[in-house]
């Protein structure tokens, strides 16, 4: 049987990690395929034709963006123009199963995609945690294959689980943050994080290195133990409709700026709480519906799809996730 029967385990680790200690695997060691990757995710929670192979449970909605006049002082990208971009936007659970419970202490994602007015579009692809679990795609490839269900229990296999844990320290913070920290009570309550370091590219091309979240105006709100037990497994898409056929729900772009010797590589590692932060836009979201057929359905949030005036940084994790998603993507579309 297949992960969804271990649910209680899985979604505690997927896309997360354990508490672990110990020196990384050797670069030579980190050099993994995007296919193998998906081959792992598709060994733990099988495979629903049709359907993303990762955060497969999500909800779409629309909305629009406006950018600040200082966020232009730093970035020439058509977001920060001051005019309303439109905005599609999907929110969804990690990990591969289409009914995992909103109640599951994993992480929740935000994924956007602007129409810039020459008709390019810029992507935006976050998590509700300040930090990624891995440093390396071998140590998320890692944690796909302690996770692939043991044949005789449909559970991953202890020993696995702990060998990965004594081996894979970059994991280490994300789990931490997700097990103490309950799941939103709303989409609409929760911070979403860019991840990696991003460069913003300015007219006459000086580079400054920066780090966003997306921070609620209408609060972050958790969980509390007792409402764990009592949420039931799908409410966070009702929430979010219900919300926003009452109004708009609005979330600030704050924008941190790196300093020398801030990693821009490492998306495990967390900048100092004191770098001077702006607020670049002001994004809202008007209306929720469910994925199916819906405009975020058929979109690739392939994060490096970027516009002039944003770059990537060098981030292993960062530039392996656009083949990733690259193969995802072609093996949702054959599945049809």
């Amino acid at each position: 049987m297949r992960t969804r029967n271990a649910l209680s385990v899985l979604t505690a680790c997927a896309l997360t990690a354990c508490a672990l200690a110990a020196p990384l695997p050797s670069p030579a060691a980190d050099e993994v395929s995007a296919g193998q990757v998906v081959d792992a995710i598709e060994a733990v929670f099988g495979v629903t034709p049709g359907e993303r192979r990762n955060h497969t449970k999500g909800t779409c909605a629309l909305g629009e963006f406006v950018g600040t006049k200082e966020a232009a002082r730093y970035s020439r990208s058509a977001l920060f123009s001051g005019d309303p971009v439109p905005v599609i936007a999907r929110f969804s659970l990690s990990g591969g199963n289409p009914n995992a419970p909103d109640t599951a202490r994993s992480a929740r994602g935000m994924a956007l995609e602007f129409k810039l007015p020459d008709g390019s579009v810029h992507h935006m692809t976050m998590l509700n945690a300040p930090m990624f679990g891995a440093a390396q795609p071998r140590t998320f490839l890692d944690l796909m294959v302690a996770l692939k269900p043991d044949p005789a229990t449909g559970k991953p296999d202890p020993d696995k689980v702990k060998a990965f844990r004594e081996t894979h320290p970059d994991a280490r913070a994300l789990a931490e943050f997700v097990a103490t920290h309950n799941p939103p009570v709303s989409f609409a309550n929760s911070a979403y994080f860019g991840i990696h370091t991003f460069r913003f590219v300015d007219g006459s091309d000086r580079v400054t290195p920066v780090r966003w979240q997306f921070s609620p105006q209408d609060g972050e709100k958790r969980l509390g133990d007792d409402e764990l037990k009592t949420a039931g497994p799908n409410f966070l898409e009702p929430a979010l409709i219900e919300r926003t056929a009452s109004g708009p729900v609005r979330w600030d772009m704050l924008v941190s700026i790196g300093q020398p010797g801030d990693s821009e590589n490492d998306p495990t590692v967390l900048w100092p709480a004191d770098r001077e932060t702006f607020k670049a836009g002001t994004l809202s979201i008007t209306a929720a519906k469910p994925q199916k057929g819906a405009e975020c359905e058929p979109i690739n949030f392939d994060p490096l799809v970027m516009a002039d005036g944003i770059a990537p940084t060098d981030d292993p994790i960062l530039q392996f996730r656009s083949p990733a998603y690259a193969v995802s993507f072609s093996r949702r579309l054959g599945d049809k």
